[in-house]
C-alpha cells in the first residue's frame, strides 16, 4: 500500500466533558476512507502525539449538511459519538464551514440533529436529537442463549462477579449495569474490559455503570469500547436514562442530570426519542508540518 503524505495538515482539538476529540476538515484534504483508521491510530497515541479519544473527520454527505466519520484509537470506526458530535457541531460552526444554529449531521448510526446556543458567535453548549434508541437484541447485538427480544436486567458472569445489564443501542451497543455504589477505577477497567470483549457482545459493548441518586440524578462511570475508561460518554449516557426509564428509575420526559468524570449532561427520553444537553470546548488549533502513514 503507498504511503500518503501530508503536509501543513490543520486540526482542532476539542473535548466534551474531557472526552477529547482531534477534528479534521476533511473537504479540505480528501483523506481517502480506507487510509482514515491508519491516521486515528498514529494521531490518538498520547505522549508520541497529539493524544485524543478519536479523530473526527468533516465530510461531504448526500443526504443531509454534513457527515461526521469517527474512528477509535485502535483504529475502528464508531457508529455515533454523543460528545464528539457536540464538539463537532461548534467545529463546524466557528470555522466558518456550516454557519447555522441548527445542523443536520449524517452519523454510521444515521441522521442527528444538533441544535447551538450562539453566544458573541461563540457555541456555549449543544442539544443533540439522539433520535429513537433500540432495546432489540438482535439489532444491538446481543447474544443470549435464550430468545428474547430485549435484554433487560438480564445476567452476566464476568470473572468473579455476576452482573444483571441492560443493553440499549443509541447508535452504538451499550451494556448499562446499576448499581448501589460507585465502582472505582480498577474494578472499572478490569470488569469494563472483561464485559466490553464478552462473548455476547459479537461487535463489543460500551459499559456503562451507574449509581442512580434520585429520579432525577445519577453517577456515570465508563469503560469505552476501543478506547478503555474514559471521562464521559455521551452515548453511554443517553443508554444509560433509557435503561433507567424501562426499568422505573427514571420518568419519561424529565430531565436527568448524569455526573460524568468530566461533568454533567443532561438528558431527556420522552419514551420515543432521546435528547442530550452539553457543553463543546475548543482546547486548541494546530498544524502537523508533515505526517506520513
Amino acid at each position: 500500500m503507498d504511503k500518503i503524505l501530508l503536509q501543513n495538515l490543520e486540526f482542532g482539538k476539542y473535548h466534551g466533558l474531557g472526552n477529547d476529540y482531534i477534528i479534521i476538515n476533511n473537504l479540505k484534504y480528501g483523506i481517502p476512507d480506507d487510509r482514515k483508521s491508519d491516521l486515528a491510530k498514529i494521531l490518538c497515541r498520547h505522549h508520541f502525539s497529539i493524544g485524543a479519544d478519536g479523530v473526527l473527520f468533516v465530510c461531504h454527505s448526500k443526504k443531509t449538511d454534513v457527515r461526521m466519520k469517527m474512528f477509535n484509537p485502535d483504529g475502528s470506526q464508531a457508529e455515533m459519538c454523543g460528545n464528539g458530535v457536540r464538539c463537532f457541531a461548534k467545529f463546524l460552526y466557528e470555522n466558518d464551514i456550516y454557519k447555522k444554529d441548527k445542523i443536520e449531521i449524517e452519523t454510521l448510526k444515521g441522521i442527528v440533529v444538533a441544535e447551538l446556543t450562539i453566544i458573541n458567535d461563540k457555541v456555549n453548549t449543544v442539544t443533540i436529537d439522539m433520535g429513537i434508541p433500540t432495546m432489540d437484541c438482535e439489532s444491538i447485538p446481543v447474544d443470549l442463549e435464550s430468545p428474547v427480544n430485549q435484554c433487560v436486567n438480564e445476567p452476566i458472569v464476568v470473572l468473579d462477579k455476576i452482573f444483571k445489564f441492560t443493553a440499549v443501542s443509541t447508535g452504538n451497543p451499550h451494556a448499562v449495569i446499576f448499581s448501589k455504589d460507585i465502582i472505582n477505577d480498577d474494578d472499572l477497567n478490569k470488569y469494563g474490559a472483561a464485559i466490553e470483549s464478552n462473548i455476547l457482545f459479537p461487535k463489543k459493548t460500551n459499559v456503562e455503570f451507574v449509581k442512580v441518586l434520585s429520579k432525577e440524578e445519577a453517577i456515570l462511570r465508563v469503560f469505552e469500547r476501543g478506547v478503555g475508561v474514559t471521562n464521559s460518554c455521551g452515548t453511554g449516557t443517553c443508554a444509560a436514562v433509557v435503561a433507567g426509564t424501562t426499568i422505573g428509575l427514571f420518568s419519561k420526559n424529565t430531565p436527568v442530570t448524569v455526573h460524568n468524570d468530566g461533568g454533567d449532561l443532561k438528558i431527556t427520553y420522552d419514551g420515543k426519542s432521546v435528547f442530550m444537553e452539553g457543553p463543546a470546548v475548543k482546547v486548541f488549533d494546530g498544524v502537523i508540518e508533515k505526517i506520513e502513514f
